[in-house]
């Protein structure tokens, strides 16, 4: 079997099918060998900054000179950005060789009465099986869709669980509330493990708090007069927390959203519970936070050109308070695009309403979810007397948005899907 067969074999896999049980995953990984006990797991949930907290935390252990293993979703442009070791991809060679073990245990599941394991559970396996024969020491791993039932879930005794910001979204999955949400995410506390959380939503706070008192868990969250934003630029803020090791120390992060303040001190508050003893020091794990490079999430990637993975309505909220936060008279062209399930003309509403966009730029993202950019301009003009131009190929509609573009700034954002056809167009063309 070649590295081309076996992804092929993957996304042949329909992703949004129905779950298997959670014991399914464990019959899995128990004939693996149970791989996943091998390592030290932080354990990651949260509706949106889930991709970005992870990032800090593989960075800060991986500077201190940890084998550190980062297991996210989705990828942007190739599979293997999943399963990163000391934050790089694994190799082409070392998927296969995990691959393949997977598929011989796959297939004897199988023939014993078994359920075939979904897109999910097999690329959680195979980060399991390429971790432990790199012989990761700290696992960094963020749920797929949810958390108690979530895959991911099925590790027993992470070092530290944390909780990102909890908002609406795959509410016809998790349910149509807040509460019911948070419910779901907090599935993933386990009894006596430390649990941080975002804590800027009484609603998901309430049910946070009770599941870790049930647990016996350990709880830190962050509130926002925790921290106080010192100067931002368009490449990065710097700020204080005022919280445990770090009080008086200044924090730079290399992002323009304010958002990313709170996903690294989540971070850095997780970083008191994996490594109480401070044998990574203070100032090691600051200097980390701004060495952190996570792609497509307000991440600059030509002159004046930036890419966003917002994708939901929360996310959405976030990406327009840094779009107000430009300097005042700096105006924005927009590339959007968005998928069939996502509430899209709320988004579209909520980013028009910001007034500082010049221009739009709608164009539609391959598969089979896609909503025609024909309809998201009908959307858009629907909140907006600014030219709105819809072009089909992402290729296209990025050149001409980077023409509109002037010396003004170029957002993409709408879907991670965007951005990682957006980011193979600029490897293609412009790079």
């Amino acid at each position: 079997m070649t590295y081309e067969e076996a992804v092929d074999y993957i996304y042949s896999v329909p992703k949004f099918t129905t779950k298997n049980k959670p014991e399914n995953t464990v019959e899995l990984l128990k004939r693996l060998g149970r791989p996943e006990r091998t390592m030290k797991v932080i354990h990651v949930a949260g509706t949106n900054g889930k991709g970005s907290v992870c990032a800090f935390l593989s960075t800060m252990l991986t500077e201190a000179g940890k084998r550190t293993g980062l297991f996210i979703s989705p990828h942007l442009i190739k599979i293997n950005e999943r399963f990163q070791v000391n934050n790089v991809p694994i190799s082409d060679d070392e998927f296969l060789h995990a691959y393949e073990e997977v598929r011989e245990v796959m297939t004897r599941m199988q023939a014993d009465g078994f359920c075939h394991p979904t897109y999910f559970e097999i690329l959680f396996a195979v980060a399991m099986v390429a971790f432990r024969d790199a012989k990761v020491e700290y696992l960094v791993m963020e749920t797929g869709l949810g958390g108690r039932l979530d895959a991911t879930n099925v590790v027993e005794h992470p070092v530290a669980t944390v909780l990102t910001s909890i908002s609406l979204d795959h509410t016809e999955i998790l349910g149509d509330t807040i509460e019911k949400i948070a419910w779901e995410k907090a599935g993933i506390i386990k009894e006596g493990v430390p649990v941080i959380y975002d804590g800027h939503d009484p609603a998901a706070e309430k049910v946070i708090l009770a599941r870790a008192k049930e647990l016996h868990a350990p709880v830190t969250g962050f509130h926002e007069e925790m921290s106080h934003i010192l100067s931002s630029t368009e490449k990065s803020i710097d700020f204080t927390l005022d919280a445990m090791y770090y009080k008086g120390s200044v924090i730079k992060v290399p992002y323009l959203a304010q958002y990313q303040v709170t996903n690294s001190a989540l971070a850095l508050l997780a970083m008191e519970a994996v490594d109480p003893e401070h044998t990574i020091s203070a100032a090691q794990r600051i200097a980390a936070i701004a060495h952190t490079a996570w792609e497509g999430r307000m991440e600059t990637v030509l002159p004046g050109v930036v890419v966003d993975g917002a994708h939901n309505e929360d996310g959405i909220r976030e990406f327009v308070r840094t779009l107000k936060s430009l300097p005042e008279g700096k105006q924005v062209v927009m590339l959007f695009s968005a998928v069939v399930e996502k509430n899209y003309e709320k988004m579209v509403e909520t980013i028009c309403r910001t007034g500082r966009l010049r221009e739009v730029v709608v164009t539609e993202i391959h598969g089979d979810r896609i909503v025609p950019a024909g309809t998201l301009a009908e959307v858009f003009r629907r909140y907006t007397q600014i030219p709105v131009t819809a072009v089909g190929d992402v290729g296209d509609a990025f050149t001409l948005a980077y023409e509109k573009r002037g010396d003004d700034m170029l957002f993409c954002a709408g879907s991670l899907y965007l951005v990682g056809e957006v980011k193979e167009v600029i490897e293609e063309r412009y790079k």
